[in-house]
């Protein structure tokens, strides 16, 4: 397993071992006790599941309290995968990485507690199944609006297909600060 750095530092890049021969592969999508000696030290209780057609945009979601750290990858299909820190007083507060995810590349990515997530669709269709370390809990669920032009995520496609949910997000500096983590609370 390779660790990748992202321009955050605590949101990383995850490339398996691949075992390939001439039937296909095998890799160990996630070994806690690797995992954890790379100093990924989540534990997941939820694995979600996603199905969503080409231009689609998840997110960029969040829960507070009972943050989730998340663990994605492709199944089929390309994304390009967004983590945003919105921790009040992080150095990063208000940065962003973007990664493309493929069932081609098979690489994954990490994001911790503390960052709103969202993904974009860039294929046909993406599968995309992520290990989240809290429960899903609507009542603690937040959300930055996907073009917030302070944050400047430079999205591969302009017109994406949003829920009505997504649509209706802030920008993050008109988020209640109540409603944000704090920056070392999760460490």
């Amino acid at each position: 397993m390779k660790l990748i750095p992202t321009q955050l530092e605590e949101v990383l890049i995850i490339e398996p071992r691949v075992f390939e021969d001439s039937r296909g592969f095998f890799m160990e999508t996630y070994q806690r006790e690797r995992y954890f000696e790379n100093g990924i030290c989540s534990v997941f209780v939820q694995d979600n599941f996603s199905y969503s057609v080409q231009g689609t945009l998840r997110g960029l979601h969040y829960q507070l309290p009972k943050p989730q750290a998340k663990l994605v990858q492709v199944l089929q299909g390309e994304i390009f995968d967004v983590a945003v820190d919105i921790r009040k007083g992080s150095p990063s507060f208000g940065k962003w990485a973007g990664v493309h995810l493929s069932h081609q590349n098979k690489q994954q990515l990490f994001i911790p507690e503390g960052f709103a997530h969202g993904f974009m669709v860039l294929s046909s269709l993406a599968l995309v199944i992520y290990k989240s370390s809290d429960f899903y809990a609507p009542a603690c669920e937040g959300g930055v609006i996907w073009n917030d032009p302070d944050l400047g995520i430079e999205w591969p496609i302009d017109q994406p297909i949003l829920s009505e949910k997504d649509l209706q997000f802030d920008r993050l500096k008109d988020i209640d600060s109540n409603r944000l983590p704090v920056y070392g609370e999760y460490r």
